[in-house]
């Protein structure tokens, strides 16, 4: 009763304004309806403490809001799909066209960072799946050029500095690895309690549901209790070790994680990996990058957020770089410099290397 009583009191004008300030401050079109908008309101209004929906339209007005705290509002209305290896063609695409590429680039034109953006990475799953990727791409390139170095277990030498890993090949030159390519991830989501959830990299057991046996072997390791610090959780997992059961029986049998584990990224993964909470609407520069992967974002865009934000992506990126996109999602604006490519089926998005003269690099 007293919630109905409440939910009365959110007039429809208050409504509409939260909407459109949602829309002006983060690009984001809500689509529930208005019952389920005032719910949420009346719920967020006794989280906070507030005393109506007046209090916090003014507080949403305000200039002065902190852009990872103002989002919080948001927290639970926005219904986004995540997980692990959710768009396999992009990562096929990246893994066997687009990072070779981009080595054979770096290893002649002179050593310098592989970047990659996870743009909206909601909690974590798809930054940490672009990483696998590169490091399967890498690791792929180091066997082909004869890698004698000292191993990690996955075929390649890595060392943690502040978030990038050095991924050493034996020999430099086209389709090789420069001798210390550099390799940096960023993911960033507008929610804040989503990228607290990447930071700790740790997820259920059934989140890796499909995964091959091998994948989740390679990539994770088992913990008991997902409440407990990253820190401690990575030292719990190396004492106990892969634990890994045997599914099914005999000439059927797999290997997965056991009933009710959840698992951690591995160090050599995470160390790829750095997560900031950042509104797409009004980013702030993090510099440049040779692929972004802005992947089922721009559907809960307005028309005019979307091409503003696909402006800015193209800005982000280096010349000859790569804009991934989901396949139901296409480019709506004609005035940028990109070209589309298509491997294996999916397409993707390159900016010329001639868009350095035309944009002023």
């Amino acid at each position: 009763m007293h919630r109905l009583i409440a939910t009365s009191t959110i007039l429809e004008h208050e409504l509409s304004e939260l909407r459109l300030l949602v829309e002006r401050q983060t690009g984001i079109v809500l689509d529930c309806p208005n019952s389920a908008l005032a719910a949420h309101i009346v719920d967020y209004i006794e989280a906070q403490g507030l005393g109506s929906a007046a209090t916090v339209l003014e507080r949403l007005r305000s200039p002065d809001q902190d852009r990872c705290g103002w989002p919080s509002v948001l927290d639970g209305l926005i219904s986004v799909n995540t997980g692990f290896f959710r768009h396999p063609g992009a990562l096929n695409a990246l893994a066997r066209h687009v990072v070779p590429q981009l080595c054979a680039r770096k290893s002649v034109d002179g050593p310098s960072p592989l970047r990659i953006w996870s743009a909206g990475c909601s909690t974590g799953e798809e930054t940490y799946t672009i990483a696998m990727a590169v490091c399967d791409a890498l690791s792929q390139s180091s066997a082909h050029s004869g890698n004698n170095g000292n191993s990690n277990g996955n075929g390649k030498s890595a060392t943690r500095n502040g978030g990038i890993v050095d991924c050493a090949a034996s020999t430099p030159g086209p389709g090789n690895l420069s001798s210390a390519l550099s390799v940096h991830i960023v993911g960033s989501d507008l929610l804040p309690n989503n990228i607290e959830a990447a930071d700790r990299g740790i997820y259920r057991q059934s989140s890796l549901d499909g995964l091959p046996p091998a994948t989740i072997k390679n990539y994770f390791s088992k913990i008991s209790s997902p409440s407990v610090s990253t820190n401690d959780a990575q030292n719990e997992a190396e004492e106990r070790g892969p634990k890994l059961i045997r599914n099914g029986s005999s000439g059927g049998s797999q290997w997965g994680p056991a009933n009710g584990a959840h698992l951690l990224v591995k160090p050599r993964i995470r160390s790829l990996v750095t997560f900031n909470c950042m509104n797409l609407a009004r980013p702030g520069y993090i510099g440049r990058f040779d692929c972004i992967f802005c992947m089922d974002v721009l559907p809960h865009f307005s028309r005019a957020q979307r091409i503003a934000l696909i402006e800015r992506l193209h800005l982000y990126l280096e010349p000859g770089g790569y804009l991934f996109l989901s396949q139901t999602e296409k480019l709506i604006t004609s005035n940028l410099n990109f070209r589309s490519e298509t491997f294996d089926g999916y397409t993707f998005h390159r900016k010329p290397l001639a868009a350095s003269a035309a944009y002023g690099r």
